[in-house]
């Protein structure tokens, strides 16, 4: 019995604009992948990411190559691994087919996973870059928040951003995403700067391709790997040079490899945290599952947007809670 696979994309606007080291954005563009057998209906989200030389348009078309193999029938998440490379696409493929077998039989998506009755977690949430004040005031408005991430990586000026954020948030946990955005001169300085402030966890604070000088254990401040690190395949060079890694579906290709992802970083001994793109709770969602092992969680995407697709996530402040079937899985 053969299944239609189809893909479109969808822009959700940014609530303020949201600014990291590479640049500002003011919406979310994702691509929502549906499978069908006329009856039963899953979907999954993914965001095309241009660091990674992705498009919407190219992930349509990746989706639109797979969709023969559905219609003939025998696609399930293992033999999607050798249909499609890791990345957004798949992502949106392998989380649709998850939800689609969740539909289908009636049993849940975490089940299924033998993950078993998902808990709410407790997710840190966003500081856009900007300037040290904008930060501090952005700090005060979260202050209540047990945990925040504070994107830093700009041209400068990064001490006074997190002794800004610290001093508008003196009781939050903290941490610091540089997105590749420190260079050799600067690292040791910035390295110290976070340690002042208690930060529990840094970032990507290196380009992906300059990471070989790490050391897994040498900084004062756990480093975790989001842009270095995709699938599980890197994970034993990456188990070398950091304490941490970010498991984000985007990246890994789906709820399938991410799941893989944590139970390989968990017998190398390394941190790990569930991390999102900016996207609505139907990304969100299949990330609750991988992320309900992890140390840190940081799915706090549709917090991010001007309002979230409907029915969404329950979120309670930073705690955000099981999906209902009518959201996924």
């Amino acid at each position: 019995m053969g299944f239609t696979l189809e893909a479109h994309i969808e822009r959700w606007p940014i609530a303020g604009g949201f600014t990291i080291s590479r640049g500002t954005k003011t919406e979310a563009v994702v691509v929502v992948a549906t499978l069908s057998d006329g009856s039963a209906i899953g979907r999954g989200e993914c965001v095309p990411y241009a660091r990674y030389g992705e498009t919407p348009e190219s992930v349509l078309a990746q989706i639109a190559a797979v969709a023969p193999a559905f219609a003939a029938g025998g696609v399930d998440v293992e033999t999607l691994r050798s249909l499609m490379p890791a990345g957004a696409a798949r992502n949106a493929v392998d989380c649709a087919l998850w939800d689609f077998t969740a539909k289908r039989s009636g049993a849940r998506a975490a089940a299924m996973a033998g993950v078993g009755p998902l808990k709410a977690l407790t997710t840190a949430f966003t500081l856009s870059l900007g300037e040290p004040d904008a930060m501090r005031a952005a700090a005060e408005a979260a202050s209540a928040r047990p945990l925040l991430k504070v994107k830093l990586g700009g041209k400068g000026g990064d001490r006074e951003r997190i002794r800004a954020v610290r001093a508008g948030a003196p009781h939050a946990d903290l941490i610091v995403d540089a997105n590749e955005g420190w260079g050799a001169d600067i690292f040791a300085d910035m390295m110290a700067a976070c340690a002042d402030v208690g930060v529990k966890l840094i970032e990507q604070p290196v380009p992906q391709d300059a990471d070989a000088v790490l050391r897994r254990g040498a900084n004062p401040v756990p480093i975790c790997a989001d842009e270095s690190c995709h699938t599980s395949h890197e994970l034993a060079v990456l188990a070398e040079r950091y304490d941490a890694i970010n498991v984000k579906l985007d990246k890994a290709g789906g709820l399938t490899e991410a799941l893989t992802m944590v139970a390989e970083a968990e017998r190398l001994g390394l941190t790990v945290m569930v991390g999102c793109m900016l996207a609505t709770s139907l990304a969100m969602a299949p990330a609750l599952i991988a992320a309900q092992r992890a140390a840190f969680v940081d799915l706090d995407g549709p917090l991010l947007l001007a309002k979230d697709r409907v029915p969404g996530l329950v979120y309670e402040g930073s705690i955000v809670h099981p999906p209902t079937p009518d959201v996924w899985g």
